[in-house]
């Protein structure tokens, strides 16, 4: 068997409600800043519990209008969301965009929804009886599931693998597994990956309906959001991108890149049987995987990049698989008290968050973390911010329908 190839990290881009960079949304983690409003502009009467959400991301005016016209008019809230972290991430790698689209280069990006806005303007479009005459052309490519990724690639002229998960909110993790499992065996030397997602009504909806978004509309919206704590009633959603190049590790020192990070393990799996959501079990069998995967032992974990999106179950046995497979040890937070679960964007922004952490030698709380549930208890909750010498992190996703999947990542040198 060949031995697979090393794999580092040497761009990084943020679309966020945090702000429209990695340094940007990292200065408003660091000062504890959260982005969760009621969006009123919506007027949903009939909202069952709340009306809190990630804040809309603002782009810079006319953003859109400086991509070729052929590329933008596919081009959904989504798309530019994933072009803009994208155009970040390769200018910050340096790669020539000669090298990008010579065919040894890929393009991953995943989402949940695909363009979501643009599905429902279809959809009012078909209900309003007006025809098919007054739908554009480029609605399908608006639409569809994989439009970020092919609109990135297209950007780019991308003529390598070009490939979009769909799984929900471990759709950008498993982006970037793909693409260092494609590095890594040799059919390509980068890859521009992660994820992106933008906000609808319907896709903030549909977790009322599953019992999955916050409820408690009388409190403040920039605490509803409570990972982990004995108050947390649910989650709220968000929207952004964040993208990362990975790079074939001799290719990448051959060029003098800056290197953030190798990804030393990577793993996906199945819960088997939990539609909504994953187990302990297959949480843990997760983490088994990854160390496996790494060759490495799991007592060498720095910080723990936890997924816990507020639900009442789903931080519960996130809490349980990392208290029985690490100890009370290894300092865990989440992010989502910040900006809420950006979806299929969440694994890929939040990796940055990390890499950001690593590169300042420090740890960001979970935000609104005032009472840690007792079955959440047992692990090291990092409830203010901290310095910490970190070397090796572990970033977890774990998605609706019982998919788990993690990156392990170590300081570079």
């Amino acid at each position: 068997m060949n031995q697979r190839r090393r794999v580092v990290i040497t761009g990084i881009g943020v679309t966020s409600p945090l702000g429209n960079s990695p340094d940007e949304m990292y200065a408003s983690l660091k000062a504890g800043r959260c982005s969760i409003r009621e969006i009123s502009e919506w007027e949903i009467d009939n909202w069952k519990d709340s009306h809190f959400f990630g804040s809309p991301v603002t782009l810079p005016p006319d953003y859109a209008k400086t991509l070729p016209r052929s590329i933008r008019r596919s081009m959904s809230s989504i798309s530019l969301y994933a072009a803009y972290a994208a155009q970040q991430a390769v200018s910050d790698s340096g790669l020539p965009p000669e090298e990008v689209a010579g065919g040894r280069c890929g393009c991953i990006v995943g989402s949940t929804m695909g363009g979501s806005s643009a599905i429902e303007e279809a959809y009012r479009i078909f209900i309003s009886g007006k025809g098919m005459e007054e739908m554009s052309s480029m609605q399908f490519f608006k639409c569809v599931s994989h439009t970020a990724a092919f609109n990135v690639s297209h950007l780019f002229n991308v003529t390598g693998v070009v490939q979009s998960p769909a799984a929900a909110c471990a759709s950008a993790v498993q982006a970037i597994g793909q693409g260092r499992d494609l590095i890594g065996s040799g059919v390509q030397d980068m890859a521009i990956c992660g994820g992106a997602e933008e906000l609808a009504p319907e896709v903030s909806g549909s977790f009322e309906v599953i019992f999955a978004g916050v409820k408690r509309a009388d409190r403040d919206p920039k605490t509803c959001s409570r990972p982990f704590d004995v108050a947390r009633t649910g989650l709220v959603c968000g929207e952004g991108a964040g993208i990362v190049v990975l790079e074939e590790y001799e290719h990448a020192v051959s060029r003098g890149a800056k290197i953030y990070a190798e990804i030393l393990g990577y793993a996906t799996c199945g819960c088997g049987n939990q539609i909504s959501q994953s187990d302990h079990l297959s949480i843990l069998r997760c983490f088994d995987l990854i160390y496996k995967d790494a060759g490495v032992e799991p007592s060498g974990t720095d910080y723990i990049n936890a997924h816990a999106t507020a639900t009442v179950q789903g931080d519960m046995e996130e809490a349980i698989a990392i208290r029985e497979f690490f100890g009370g040890n290894v300092p865990v937070s989440s992010l989502k008290g910040h900006m809420g679960h950006t979806l299929g964007a969440s694994g890929s922004l939040e990796l940055i968050a990390a890499l950001k952490m690593m590169e300042h030698s420090e740890l960001i709380p979970t935000l609104n973390l005032e009472n840690p549930s007792e079955e959440c208890s047992g692990i090291f909750h990092v409830r203010e911010r901290m310095p910490h010498d970190m070397k090796v992190f572990l970033k977890n996703s774990f998605a609706f329908g019982g998919i788990n999947a993690g990156l392990l990542c170590a300081k570079a040198g």
